[in-house]
């Protein structure tokens, strides 16, 4: 059963620095295979401790309903989202008089992929619902070290691999290294990028890389912010004047304010979304590191909680190991394959 299945590990294909371009030349694991190996030791973590509280039951009690209670928190899934799947097993247990321990698989599968929001969008154009003759703009924040400027850039090169014309702007002005580092990856992926001067306005920056993408018929905006959590109402005013700047010259822009937050953080990232999403409407996230943690249960509890819907995780740091998110993948990931 793959409830103790968990110690099988694939060989994993040799990671490709961020340093370096895609390569399209290296042997390629399927996407399935990838997610497995990126949710590794978060599955050998959960069911570790899974393992260890249903040994020697029979069948799921109250006393095990509080171990697991137990086993979901410290797995960072969270308390309110571990309230709500022990809220669901219990109230299966009384329905059922009977639920023995071999179910408990199949049955966390069902409430966790039930918990999971996911985009629509996912085979075409890298997941972005990108609609002919306008440009399809989306507002990347979140705090420096989350690797923000990273998705961008691998999200372009995807983008451009998948033959869309793509800009980026630099709006996080506030660091000269995040920009220059923004320029290695737009240069590499074969992106346009708008740049101004060290602590130009970020509305400016903006205003002119939409402009710029509007005239020379670009297919899809990326624009970077600053990741200050500092001054909530500081960075509530930036993030409001860039999307009202966007709006400006395309009036439904930014189509997606994508919250990217370091899973490796554990509860940090709840606490970071919850500060972003009180400073301006997130409608999509994307979690980062989740190949070297144990903590990738935050996946479920952040799209659970904040009901917001998952768009990539980043489960290596090769280019193509930032994946459109699919629960069924990630459920396969953490519970084996049905």
């Amino acid at each position: 059963m793959a409830l103790f299945d968990i110690f099988k590990r694939k060989k994993s294909d040799a990671t490709e620095s961020v340093e370096q371009l895609p390569s399209t030349e290296q042997p390629q694991m399927t996407q399935q295979e990838e997610v497995d190996e990126g949710l590794r030791k978060t599955k050998e973590g959960f069911f570790g401790k899974l393992a260890r509280a249903v040994a020697g039951r029979a069948q799921v009690d109250e006393e095990f309903l509080d171990e697991l209670e137990e086993v979901l928190i410290t797995s960072d899934v969270g308390v309110e989202t571990t309230v709500k799947i022990i809220k669901n097993l219990e109230a299966r247990v009384a329905r059922d008089k009977y639920m023995n321990t071999a179910e408990l698989n199949d049955i966390l599968r069902e409430e966790i992929s039930a918990l999971l929001q996911e985009c629509e969008e996912k085979s075409e154009n890298f997941g972005l619902n990108i609609t002919e003759g306008v440009p399809y703009v989306v507002m990347v924040v979140g705090v420096n070290g989350a690797g923000k400027t990273t998705t961008i850039g691998k999200l372009a090169a995807q983008l451009r691999k998948a033959g869309k014309k793509v800009y980026i702007g630099a709006a996080d002005t506030f660091r000269a290294a995040a920009i220059d580092q923004l320029q290695v990856w737009a240069d590499r992926a074969g992106a346009t990028m708008i740049r101004q001067d060290m602590g130009s306005d970020p509305a400016s920056v903006a205003f002119d890389t939409l402009k710029s993408a509007v005239a020379n018929g670009a297919d899809v905006v990326l624009i970077d912010t600053a990741g200050r959590l500092h001054n909530k109402v500081g960075l509530m005013n930036e993030l409001s004047k860039i999307r009202n700047v966007m709006a400006k010259i395309i009036p439904d822009a930014p189509h997606e304010v994508m919250l990217v937050l370091d899973g490796s953080t554990g509860q940090n990232a709840f606490e970071q979304a919850r500060q972003f999403t009180a400073a301006t409407k997130v409608n999509s996230l994307a979690i980062t590191k989740l190949d070297g943690t144990a903590k990738g249960g935050v996946v479920i509890g952040i799209s659970d909680q904040f009901s917001i819907p998952v768009h990539y995780i980043g489960v290596g740091e090769g280019v193509d190991q930032l994946k459109v998110f699919d629960r069924n993948e990630y459920v396969n990931a953490l519970f084996g394959k049905k």
